[in-house]
């Protein structure tokens, strides 16, 4: 079953900050990490469907092609230099979650 990372961010206090250093610095950590069976995507949220305000600023998803490669990809010192990146630039309440996609 395929298996994804998922990466929320809040609003960041400066978006043009945030998106040089993620841009240039962080997706290259993310593109390193072993085991992806695709290339990651992400993107800027521009509107929330509902009307709301938008909670989230950004979305990352990086695909794996099981639960036991993503895993291992988790494990690899690429990913674990992507997750440091991740503290250090990721504004308050941003997660990373697991999701395994049904058909």
């Amino acid at each position: 079953m395929t298996a994804k990372l998922v990466v929320l961010y809040t609003q960041p206090d400066d978006p043009d900050a945030f998106n040089r250093h993620y841009l240039d610095n962080h997706m290259p950590l993310a593109h390193a990490i072993p085991g992806q069976s695709k290339t990651a995507e992400t993107g800027l949220i521009v509107s929330e469907a509902d009307g709301g305000d938008p909670l989230w600023y950004r979305v990352t998803e990086l695909f794996f092609p099981d639960r036991a490669a993503l895993d291992a990809g988790l494990a690899s010192k690429e990913a674990q230099a992507a997750v440091e990146d991740f503290s250090k630039i990721a504004p308050k309440g941003s997660r990373i979650l697991v999701q395994e996609l049904e058909t």
